[in-house]
């Protein structure tokens, strides 16, 4: 046998047996593990505490939220895993979703591991649509559900906040955790942040995760893009994501080649459901895209921290770029594609510099790279070593809901 049939057999024997291991926890039982569910019938999952309302009927299925108040859905002690989290409201318009306020706390912490617009959690930062992927889910574009583990040591709350000056006339919820019996000290706790820039600064990067500090595990991002209308159309999307990790400086150790690049398809981006990346809006007419990736299969872990970022580049042909650059639009051009040379790249770029391609009459007339200003949201999903980490708090809602179409 040669080498590489060999590699791959074995490639082939641990993925039946992880297939195998997965079937038989199915029907294995765990003397370590109990089951409880929060919801409106049972907050916080009360032994024998469901369906006490209405003599055992149906009593208590949903809640309402006044404006500027908070929703308690967990607050509970003990060691754990959350399993699952659903819920669904009446009010699903993209300022509601934006406006209400997911946050979690672990063992006891005053400061949230999670502080994010319940929209962009979800994925879902140009509006709900339906969609499933690996972590998140919308059936029918009714409802949100969260399917990611986020083990807790000593105690768990998560709270829905309605920072709107509207009532939420009703939610729904349950929240499906695990009592355990055992720890590892390998578990890490998840958090989530959201950052937003309604304009980009031309030549800085977006930060899609600030550096944080810690060891952890960076498992992925949700971004949604309002584009700039004074670019005409020109396309957004060639920024890459760069990942410093530990004790990088000026330079990164991982980066990618383009945005759509970064979530796994090319040459544009259109929409598209994966069980690891997506895009649940493209919409050129009102130039939105929401898109999300998640590192399952290819793990980002760190030791002392990391920091993840999106530089905001763009692109069309020379001429277009050129005359943009002549009426003032706030651009700088990069590279421009040499056609004549194998498709390298003529670098136009130098900082403190601009080329003005008008004066450039050596630049043939090719697809040409240049940094833009985009209104850009994002949530970065990792788990932490620590139940809450540095980084700062949610923005207020009159800048979260800014702009909104």
């Amino acid at each position: 046998m040669n080498k590489t049939l060999f590699f791959f057999s074995l490639f082939i024997i641990s993925c039946n047996q992880k297939e195998k291991n997965t079937i038989s926890e199915i029907f294995s039982f765990n003397p370590g593990i109990e089951t409880r569910w929060s919801s409106g019938e049972n907050l916080n999952g009360v032994k024998g505490g469901g369906a006490r309302e209405n003599n055992g009927a149906k009593g208590h299925p949903q809640d309402a939220i006044e404006a500027r108040s908070t929703r308690t859905l967990l607050d509970i002690q003990g060691q754990g895993i959350i399993n699952r989290m659903w819920f669904t409201i009446n009010d699903r318009s993209l300022q509601m979703l934006r406006s209400l306020r997911i946050e979690m706390f672990w063992d006891n912490e005053n400061k949230p591991a999670v502080s994010v617009p319940v929209a962009d959690f979800f994925g879902l930062g140009q509006g709900i649509v339906k969609f499933e992927n690996e972590f998140f889910a919308s059936p029918e574009g009714r409802s949100f559900n969260c399917f990611i583990p986020m083990p807790f040591r000593k105690a768990a709350k998560i709270t829905i906040t309605n920072d709107s000056d509207k009532k939420l006339n009703n939610i729904f919820f349950d929240v499906d955790y695990s009592l355990i019996k055992s720890w590892s000290d390998s578990y890490m706790y998840f958090h989530a942040f959201w950052n937003r820039d309604t304009a980009t600064t031309v030549g800085k990067d977006f930060e899609l995760l600030p550096r944080i500090q810690g060891k952890g595990r960076f498992i992925g991002t949700h971004v949604a893009v309002n584009a700039n209308p004074l670019y005409r159309k020109s396309w957004w999307g060639e920024g890459e994501v760069k990942m410093y990790l530990d004790n990088d400086g000026e330079f990164p150790t991982l980066v990618g080649t383009g945005t759509e690049d970064y979530i796994g398809t090319a040459w544009g981006q259109g929409t598209f459901q994966n069980r690891y990346t997506g895009c649940l809006t493209a919409n050129d007419s009102l130039d939105k895209w929401s898109f999300y990736r998640y590192h399952v299969r290819d793990p980002i872990y760190f030791s002392s921290g990391i920091k993840v970022t999106l530089q905001q580049i763009g692109g069309n042909m020379k001429p277009v770029v050129q005359e943009m650059q002549e009426q003032k639009v706030p651009l700088v051009p990069i590279t421009i594609d040499d056609m004549a040379n194998s498709g390298k790249q003529i670098f136009l770029y130098e900082k403190g510099k601009v080329t003005n391609l008008k004066d450039r009459k050596d630049l043939p007339d090719n697809w040409t790279n240049f940094y833009r200003s985009d209104d850009v949201a994002a949530t970065a999903l990792f788990y932490l070593n620590t139940p809450s980490g540095n980084l700062p708090s949610l923005p207020p809602v009159n800048y979260r809901t800014a702009k909104l179409q």
